[in-house]
């Protein structure tokens, strides 16, 4: 936990505080414990804990850096994903860079709620004017909340940004997944089977690259792939007649290149995809979902407009929340719902059909 040396406890009952949680770091000279932090609860104005301000700016400096060190620490214990832990890093330390240069400002950011809410309202206001999307400024500030969470042991209360509700998400028209699929098949067997994975089992990046041998099961008649999603949840989705064959014809052909290989062998592992000196990373898979994306005429394509289409595909073949839910491996059905809006292109042809007269 941190607060400055000579903190002390506004509880507005006479000197016996209530809902507070101790910190034994560190005792007074009368015997009481320092640090301690009221916990959030009823209004939330009469337990807020006030402490003294630093005289000077760098006292700002200092306090961030400790803040960050604590949530570092956290991050690096927590099961959140790889990507998301390297985000909330980045907004993070932006918003300590952001604090020091308005220390002056802010000088109570990391001495009780009151300080702490209102600079991050601030920095809230600085990134919308700075023209960030809605939903950088809410990741900016899950970030941020952990941050007070973690290191002052603060629990904040800001109001999110709010984002409207999109439409549909972005996947390819069925003209445009034939030319990916086409496209990939003319790379070669790896990459065929890699694309038919985004496409037919709507994996994400990083769950398509930590499959291994044994994640794949493939009979005459059906095929499985169990994938290593957020966190520690796993699911296992079933494959469909191209993603199979594909698949298949992968299987052998790594196991031919890796035969005559054997270094590489080694670093693959049991790793599904081979790269030129070990397994693929996830920066691989993109780079090969934007090489065929290139080559389709799609620059710029990226994995999960490939996860989009496939729980698009769903939607329209008749699959309702629940299926797609799980499929995909959401944990709210709320991003689930994104797939039941009518994008542009279907309202337009509502109407076309309606109206024809």
């Amino acid at each position: 936990m941190i607060a400055s040396a000579d903190s002390k406890i506004n509880n507005g009952s006479g000197g016996k505080p209530g809902n507070q949680v101790d910190d034994h770091d560190g005792e007074r000279g009368d015997g009481q414990v320092d640090n301690r932090v009221a916990d959030r609860g009823g209004s939330g104005v009469g337990n807020v804990v006030v402490l003294r301000p630093g005289r000077e700016a760098g006292a700002v400096a200092a306090t961030a850096e400790m803040a960050l060190a604590a949530f570092g620490a956290h991050l690096d214990r927590c099961a959140l994903a790889a990507n998301t832990v390297t985000a909330y890093r980045r907004q993070a330390i932006a918003y300590r860079d952001w604090l020091i240069a308005h220390a002056a400002e802010h000088v109570d950011a990391f001495v009780d709620l009151v300080g702490a809410e209102a600079a991050v309202t601030a920095w809230r206001r600085h990134l919308l004017a700075a023209g960030a999307s809605p939903a950088t400024v809410n990741q900016a500030l899950a970030a941020v909340t952990l941050l007070y969470e973690h290191g002052p042991a603060l629990r904040l209360a800001v109001k999110r940004a709010r984002i409207p509700k999109p439409g549909a998400p972005d996947a390819l028209t069925r003209a445009q997944e034939n030319a990916v699929r086409r496209a990939a098949d003319r790379r070669g067997p790896r990459d065929s089977a890699l694309i038919a994975v985004l496409l037919g089992a709507g994996a994400r990046a990083e769950e398509c690259q930590r499959l291994r041998i044994g994640d794949i099961s493939i009979t005459a008649r059906s095929g499985t792939a169990r994938l290593h999603g957020k966190g520690d949840e796993v699911r296992t989705v079933p494959l469909p007649v191209p993603a199979r064959e594909r698949l298949t014809a992968w299987l052998f052909a790594r196991a031919e290149l890796l035969a005559m290989r054997p270094t590489l062998a080694d670093a693959v592992g049991d790793g599904m995809w081979a790269g030129q000196r070990g397994r693929l990373s996830v920066d691989g898979v993109t780079d090969v979902v934007r090489a065929v994306g290139k080559d389709a005429g799609l620059p710029g394509l990226r994995p999960h407009r490939l996860r989009h289409t496939y729980a698009t595909r769903l939607r329209e073949a008749g699959a309702d929340h629940a299926q797609i839910q799980a499929l995909l491996g959401h944990a709210s059905i709320e991003t689930t719902a994104r797939y039941f809006r009518a994008s542009a292109t279907e309202v337009a042809d509502l109407v076309d059909r309606a109206l024809d007269y």
